[in-house]
């Protein structure tokens, strides 16, 4: 569109750049972008051979070190040129040559003086006033490095510099990290001898010493009073320098330099920020000298992309969007020479990205980088009139292109080409951040919202894809069969474009425009095929009247026709063809709204200053599909399609037993091909069964009931075949492993039959039919007819199975109880590992044999068994060893290698099957059986010591000790400090308490005698204030059960003393036994005192059993002793 040039005085005016699209009145098979002529980016010879010239121009004269992923060489660049240009050799060399001759461009350094900081404090008051001197030095050169190798001096700019090409910057005063942010350029010759100075200074200004005391803040200020006294009036500081070679720059620099000192009194002096930038003035080009510098370098990007695509394209691959190092060196250099501030250069790349877009093939994404560019540099007083003008036809263009490929994305997009989505869904997103740029508003502020032109754009093309289809599937020859087939080709087609609508290419509108592609394409695809356009209606008029033909009338009245030609003379074929177009309808049928969730559109109604196109939920209307009701035209069929489907399976059935030997399929598949051709059988009456899905409910139930029925008694037949088929095989075989592997099959089968079976539920979705036939059926019905005939089937199949896995493990447990009893009496010198040797090679043999031939189900459900009988087994066998050690370890290592074995390393028996109750017990019983004495002993202390952490009461008493242990000396230190709450267990309501201190075990600790401490008469709160040593190593001390027990005893002179209670410390707690180092301060220890167990402790009654064992018996004794004396206090 022509826009309007600026007027006098009041800048750019934009209008409305509104693009009105009547795609969906466009006829069917309308081109790409109708209307729509791409800006061309294809240039006339003469514009070519100037922007050729331009291009040559930039690297012949090309300045500073290369970037790091730039090309180096300029030959190499001149080659590049050449093929993007498309040059032939000769013509190459005549411009080459013809482009030397001219005249050399103004070389310029753009220096830009950011800020610095860290600089020295000159001044009194600690700070400075810097400003920068900065130039040129021509025709200097310094050997080997850079010229800041030379010696130091001060002021290089005013002593070697012109004064007329000397630059300065503004002064700041009262700073030490000022900032400028000023520009200077700069003009040199040769950039080989050529070098960048800059000095920075500190401005003095004449003061009086009465000013300068006043501002002094410390001895350094002071000091540099006396020294400003010895230099001259207004002599400025020197703060710094930076000397830099310009052939060491690359051609854009940003940078913090040292600054360098002059001496090393202050070799620090900070840094300063500085920007760099080779530049060009008075380029010889014609391009240069005729058109803007924005201009040309438009220009040379669009031919550099147009030959990097044609590039990839030639190569038989698609362009990613990335230039290669040549274009991006010259575009680089080109820039950066013209002096192109970032916002130009991204324009340029907008436009040039834009208009290529549309002739040429490559990623979308490419223009998202331009667009966030302008966006963020976004101001429209920067451009000019018709930069403006070119910006907003740019978009208004890419606008139009876009949805013209959005109109036909079925075919622009095919989803048989793999990136097909993701390059849609980045053409969307490119239109979308377009949409909300700032520019966009503002140079098309009139612009409808993007949704609703994507919207209408999807519209027209579902409109045209449609009478496409509609032409394509018109029958050559007007027979019956050849019409159903083209009626149903169209019914599948239109499914097929639902459900990549549904699947793929929803989700990317939603998610980019929120925009619902399937329901407007659902609602589209039911108004397109209407009643013929001989009517005389507009569309949309037409469909609205009509809305209760919301599927198609034509279609929908081709169908009924179809089937009442049919009539009752259905052929197999026709039959087939009418079933297929059942299922089609009905699938077509359930991919439309539910009756609850109706469809309409806002815009058809007609009203005024109404939105654009908005689907949005409405009230149900009855009657909306034409289809509805449409399962009735077949219900004459269904009785006999069930019964056909019964009478197939079952001649299937008895086809599969009477051909099967009853031998696994496989190692991994251990059922029989019976039970495949029946899973096979039973998959395809619920495939039917899902087909049909009946929508009247009480039909559709007495439907499904059919089909259980006919599955259960399929099942049924199928178990007395194949048992009369094993008795039939087995009746001639001597070898009952034979018959023992059939019986395996024969229940591995039936396994599998009763997960077949099991699954009817779900495959037969019985909880929605339930929900559907609820308000008429009552619930006791559906439980009297579905469910009992189910659960009646797997009972049957369950008892079958456990009766054969029940037969298979009474083949077994009697050879486990024979050897776990001969286990027992194998002679003493009999390792454990080989008296249970028997024993496990049986059970490897037999259970390696059932699991080879049962399914897992079943072989679970045999161990499960089998261990069972196992632990029942060795209960009764250690129950009678109880006081044999040696038959209670053999015992209790069997048990820990029969527990390996059901384990079978996570492929038998789960750990909550193997840890059962029974399990639980025989192992802590066999744990205290096998264990020696001294260990029940330890045993028994570790148990006092829990119950004395576990104690917090202290209605017995209580006891305070400090302890600790000296590793150096080996030595136990005991502090007994006091008791206090004693019992009074004397008649005159007191006691006469002392303690007794003893390490326990005593076989650990045989060497230490018991120690007592003094004996108070009359105190229930004696303060004892002793200590003991116990000369003992540290390794006892940190066995498991190593403690001091504190017996508190009343002192009886006639008769025995009384038990007040007992406390254990454990030992391992004591300080100083945990390292080598000695304990510092020991902290007290208060303990509860505690009363022994009753008699029933089961380690005392162990103990006990071994009369043998004169340790044991005498610990027994004492720990019954005081047990007994506890029970003999008052309240116990």
């Amino acid at each position: 569109p022509a826009l309007p040039s600026p007027s006098p005085g009041t800048g750019w005016q934009p209008r409305a750049l509104c693009i009105t699209l009547r795609l969906h009145y466009l006829p069917p098979g309308g081109g790409e972008g109708q209307g729509i002529e791409p800006s061309s980016h294809h240039l006339s010879p003469e514009e070519r051979a100037l922007l050729y010239e331009e291009a040559l121009y930039t690297v012949l004269y090309r300045l500073g070190q290369p970037e790091p992923n730039h090309v180096r060489e300029s030959s190499e660049l001149l080659r590049y040129l050449q093929e993007a240009f498309r040059m032939d050799p000769e013509e190459h060399q005549q411009m080459l040559k013809c482009v030397q001759q001219l005249e050399k461009p103004v070389f310029c350094l753009k220096a830009t003086v950011k800020q610095a900081k860290g600089i020295l404090g000159k001044d009194v008051s600690g700070f400075s006033d810097p400003y920068c001197l900065l130039g040129i030095e021509q025709g200097m050169t310094v050997s080997g490095g850079s010229p800041g190798l030379r010696r130091r001096q001060k002021a290089v700019v005013r002593h070697t510099i012109p004064e007329e090409e000397t630059h300065r910057t503004q002064v700041i005063t009262q700073t030490l990290n000022p900032v400028w942010d000023e520009t200077f350029i700069l003009e040199f010759e040769d950039i080989s001898n050529a070098s960048f100075h800059l000095d920075m200074w500190d401005m003095d200004t004449v003061e009086s010493v009465r000013q300068k005391l006043g501002e002094l803040t410390d001895l350094h200020g002071l000091r540099r009073i006396f020294k400003e006294a010895r230099k001259d009036k207004g002599q400025d500081d020197f703060l710094g320098n930076v000397v830099l070679r310009l052939q060491d720059l690359r051609c854009r620099e940003d940078h913090w330099y040292p600054l360098e000192p002059c001496t090393d009194t202050y070799p620090d002096r900070g840094q300063c920020h500085l920007q760099f930038q080779f530049i060009h003035k008075r380029r010889a080009t014609k391009a240069s000298r005729s058109q803007p510098s924005y201009t040309v370098h438009l220009h040379l990007l669009q031919q550099l992309v147009s030959h990097e695509v044609t590039q990839h394209q030639a190569g038989s691959t698609s362009w990613d969007g990335l230039l290669s190092s040549q274009a991006a060196t010259i575009l680089f250099l080109h820039a950066t020479q013209k002096d192109l501030s970032d916002f130009h250069r991204s324009l340029a790349q907008w436009l040039a990205y834009s208009r290529l877009y549309q002739t040429l093939e490559f990623p979308s994404s490419c223009l998202l980088f331009p667009i966030t560019s302008i966006e963020y540099q976004w101001i429209q007083g920067r451009l000019k009139a018709e930069q403006l003008e070119e910006l907003a036809t740019s978009f208004s263009s890419l606008l139009a292109y876009g949805l013209s490929l959005i109109r036909r994305f079925r075919s622009v997009f095919p989803l048989s080409v793999p990136d097909s989505p993701a390059r849609l869904q980045s053409l969307l997103r490119v239109l979308v951040q377009m949409c909300k740029m700032k520019a966009f508003g503002e140079l098309c502020p009139d612009s409808p919202p993007l949704p609703s032109l994507v919207t209408e754009a999807l519209r027209a093309g579902t409109v045209g894809w449609f009478h496409l289809k509609q032409q394509h599937h018109q029958p050559m020859v007007q027979g019956l069969l050849e019409m159903g087939k083209a009626l149903l080709s169209l019914v599948q087609d239109i499914i097929g474009d639902l459900h990549q609508c549904q699947r793929t290419w929803n989700k990317i509108f939603h998610n980019v425009l929120k925009i619902d592609l399937f329901s407007m394409a659902f609602l589209e695809l039911q108004w397109l095929v209407r009643l013929p356009a001989s009517h005389g209606c507009a569309p949309r008029t037409c469909l609205w009247s009509s809305a209760h033909h919301a599927f198609p009338p034509q279609v929908a009245k081709r169908v009924q026709d179809h089937i009442a030609l049919v009539g009752s003379s259905v052929t197999p074929e026709v039959g087939e063809s009418l079933f297929q177009l059942y299922i089609s309808l009905k699938e077509l049928y359930q991919l439309g709204p539910l009756p609850s969730e109706r469809w309409v559109v806002d815009w058809l109604r007609g009203e005024e200053g109404s939105q654009p196109p908005r689907l949005t939920p409405a009230l149900p209307r009855d009657g909306v599909l034409a289809l509805e009701g449409f399962h009735r035209w077949f219900q004459p069929a269904i009785p006999s399609w069930l019964q056909k489907t019964y009478s197939e399976a079952l001649a299937r059935v008895q086809r599969a037993v009477q051909m099967d030997q009853l031998v696994p399929l496989g190692e991994l598949t251990k059922h029989s091909t019976s039970a495949v051709d029946l899973s096979t059988c039973f998959a395809q009456i619920s495939h039917t069964a899902q087909q049909l899905d009946w929508p009247d409910p009480e039909e559709a139930f007495m439907i499904t009931v059919k089909f259980v029925e006919d599955t259960c008694r399929l099942a049924l037949v199928y178990c007395s075949l194949i048992k009369a088929r094993a008795r039939e095989l087995s009746a001639g075989q001597k070898d009952q492993g034979q018959a023992a592997n059939m019986l395996c099959v024969v229940v591995n089968d039936m396994e599998q039959l009763r997960l077949v079976i099991g699954k009817l539920p779900a495959q037969l979705a019985w909880e929605a039919l339930e929900q559907r036939v609820g308000a008429v059926l009552e619930q006791e019905q559906l439980r009297n007819t579905l469910h009992a005939q189910l659960q009646g089937a797997l009972a049957g199949l369950g008892h079958e199975i456990r009766t054969g896995v029940r037969t298979l493990a009474e083949q077994l447990e009697a050879g486990i109880a024979k050897h776990i009893q001969k286990l027992v009496g194998i002679r003493e010198s009999v390792l454990p590992e080989d008296a249970i040797l028997p024993l496990m090679k049986f059970l490897e043999v037999k259970l390696c044999y059932m699991n080879t031939n049962l399914v897992q189900e079943n072989f679970s459900s045999l161990l499960s068994l089998l261990w069972t009988h196992t632990l029942t087994v060795l209960a009764e066998v250690a129950a009678s060893q109880r006081s044999c050690l040696l038959a209670s370890s053999r015992l209790k290592f069997a048990l820990q290698n029969l527990e390996i074995c059901f384990y079978a390393e996570g492929c038998g028996l789960p750990p909550e099957a193997l840890h059962t109750a029974t399990f639980q017990a025989l192992q802590r019983d066999l744990e205290l059986q096998a264990a020696s004495s001294r260990e029940l002993v330890n045993r028994y202390f570790c148990c006092r010591l829990q119950q004395q952490a576990a104690t917090t009461s202290e209605e017995l008493g209580a006891v305070t000790v400090k302890a600790s242990y000296s590793p150096s000396e080996q030595k136990l230190r005991v502090e007994l400090l006091s008791a206090s709450n004693l019992l009074p267990l004397d008649s005159n309501g007191s006691s006469d308490p002392f303690v007794q201190l003893t390490l326990e075990p005593r076989h650990e600790f045989p060497e230490l005698a018991p120690r007592e401490t003094q004996k108070h008469k009359k105190d229930l709160h004696p303060l004892f204030d002793e200590t003991f040593e116990f000369l003992v190593p540290a390794e006892p001390c940190q066995k498991d059960g190593a403690c001091l027990l504190l017996t508190v005893l009343d002192h009886d002179t006639l008769g025995t003393d009384d038990l007040e209670g007992e406390a254990f410390l454990p030992l391992r707690s004591v300080p100083g036994l945990a390292g080598t180092e000695e304990p510092g301060e020991v902290p007290q220890t208060r303990l509860p005192l505690t009363y022994p167990g009753p008699d029933g402790d089961p380690i005392l009654q162990l103990l006990e059993s071994r009369k043998g064992d004169r340790e044991a018996q005498a610990f027994v004794r004492l720990r019954r002793q005081r047990a007994k004396q506890a029970s003999q206090q008052p309240g116990r």
